[in-house]
């Protein structure tokens, strides 16, 4: 059993090989509110406040906030909010104590206090990495009215539950206070995020009917848009008895990620913000170019490795990515997804995705795709179908990122069969499942799952899509993973 825990009294007694906060704790101010204290916060984000406060920004804490669970809270506060980042190459390992993150709020437990931190005239940003469905968007996109969190929230704003319902009531008290807005800064992989979070924001406002707040939020509050970059696998016990090992005392939840790191963000913060730039993140004036990058090329890689990737019975990205047949796929998907990608905008795409095969490759991360593949329906739009309907626009094959496409409907059908049931979840689970029990043929199937998810919604392509993901999906039914990518690469098929 170890002799102690984490926290600011036992920060002297690590070994010396472990990197510690040496500025003064207690004196930095929080700054900044994150809404959904996650691992990828804790890797990412977290880790750039953490190099400005260690170079004497000292306004700049964190107060996290998870609007679910109280896990990590339960974790990190009898840590004071420590914890260990483990950065894992073939390299080794170091580990690197964060001390940024300066307390923890649960949401459902206490709406209050979370909204007293937001009304504090010091907090000037609100981050958030809350995953594509807290968004709580409709089909088209905009915010939906009949979600049950909205419904609550705009019957009570005092007490909310949701994202949007929790910086609306926010700024609506700072406003009536005389206090400036906050800057309300997306983390999360949506496309022009900053803008989409802009746009619900005021359709929350719209739902209040309060006029003035709708004007203030649209003209008033900056939704910068961001793009973010790490790969961070989810923690094992195993890491964390190696990492307490390490440390010689508990740290009930350490993170570990790859050396890789990137944060590209559009430079709108009329609250003021850290000094960023000191420490890599790049200030761009248009995010777009660097955001569909990441989207089609990483992103779009890892969702048809995690599909693909089940499929074949692999358990890792690093697993995955080392089969001759799926590494000659993703080849061909990015072959297909980069001349879609914006001209002119200085990417260097090669580059690009010669780096992200050296990181698919790092065996020392356990990411486990199970874990990428959570909530395709939300995700495949934006990194797979968008990239599909541009290459068919130009008259040119998506043959790879419709295999994509079918290989998530095969696995999705396949749970609770060959594959374990709740190895992935998604929001339509449920209508997916009914689908799946229909035992439609290929074409059927894809035109439901489709019409269930919203894919292709008003493209002139939609129909040409469903036809090439449902030959991907007979042949998936028919011979396995194995003859769809034979049959892509243009081999014989038993």
């Amino acid at each position: 059993m170890m002799p102690g825990r984490l926290s600011n009294q036992t920060l002297r007694v690590l070994p010396d090989t472990v990197k510690v906060p040496e500025y003064d704790r207690a004196a930095v101010l929080p700054g900044i509110v994150h809404l959904g204290v996650g691992a990828f916060h804790r890797a990412h984000q977290a880790a750039y406040v953490e190099d400005c406060l260690a170079a004497g920004e000292t306004g700049w804490g964190i107060v996290g906030a998870s609007l679910q669970s109280a896990t990590t809270h339960d974790a990190l506060a009898p840590q004071d909010g420590l914890y260990t980042l483990a950065v894992r190459s073939g390299e080794g390992e170091t580990l690197r104590v964060v001390g940024s993150l300066l307390s923890l709020v649960v949401a459902p437990q206490d709406p209050a206090a979370l909204l007293d931190i937001l009304i504090d005239p010091g907090i000037r940003i609100v981050t958030l990495t809350i995953t594509e469905k807290a968004y709580l968007r409709d089909g088209a996109g905009n915010l939906d009215a009949k979600h049950p969190a909205i419904i609550a929230d705009l019957a009570a704003p005092g007490t909310p539950r949701s994202a949007p319902g929790f910086l609306v009531e926010a700024l609506t008290r700072r406003r009536a206070a005389g206090t400036r807005p906050f800057t309300v800064l997306s983390c999360d992989n949506l496309p022009a995020n900053g803008e989409t979070l802009h746009r619900l924001l005021v359709q929350f406002a719209e739902f209040r009917g309060d006029a003035a707040l709708r004007r203030h939020i649209a003209e008033d509050v900056a939704c910068p848009s961001s793009m973010v970059d790490r790969i961070v696998p989810a923690t094992t016990d195993a890491d964390r008895e190696r990492i307490s090992a390490s440390l010689g005392i508990e740290d009930a939840w350490p993170v570990m990620t790859e050396p890789f790191s990137q944060w590209v963000i559009e430079d709108r913060f009329p609250a003021g913000r850290p000094k960023w730039e000191k420490f890599g993140v790049t200030m761009v004036d248009d995010v777009r170019p660097f955001e569909d990058m990441k989207l089609r090329l990483l992103n779009g890689a890892h969702s048809s490795i995690a599909y693909i990737g089940l499929l074949s019975g692999h358990e890792t990205v690093a697993g995955t990515f080392a089969d001759p047949d799926i590494r000659r796929f993703v080849d061909g998907l990015w072959h297909e997804a980069i001349p879609t990608l914006p001209q002119g905008a200085g990417l260097d795409p090669d580059s690009y995705i010669r780096a992200l095969a050296t990181r698919f490759s790092n065996t020392a991360l356990a990411h486990r795709i199970a874990q990428i593949g959570n909530d395709g329906s939300q995700k495949l739009p934006q990194r797979i179908i968008a990239s599909a309907i541009d290459r068919l626009d130009s008259d040119a094959s998506a043959n790879h990122l419709t295999l994509s496409v079918a290989a998530w409907i095969r696995a999705c059908e396949l749970r609770g069969a060959s594959l374990a049931e709740g190895l992935f979840t998604d929001p339509l689970d449920q209508k997916l499942a009914t689908i799946a029990q229909a035992g439609l043929p290929g074409a059927e199937t894809v035109v439901a799952v489709f019409d269930a998810a919203g894919f292709a919604t008003g493209s002139s392509q939609r129909s040409a899509l469903e036809t090439l993901v449902a030959n991907h999906l007979e042949i998936l039914r028919q011979g396995g993973p194995g003859a769809a990518l034979a049959a892509l690469a243009g081999d014989s098929v038993a």
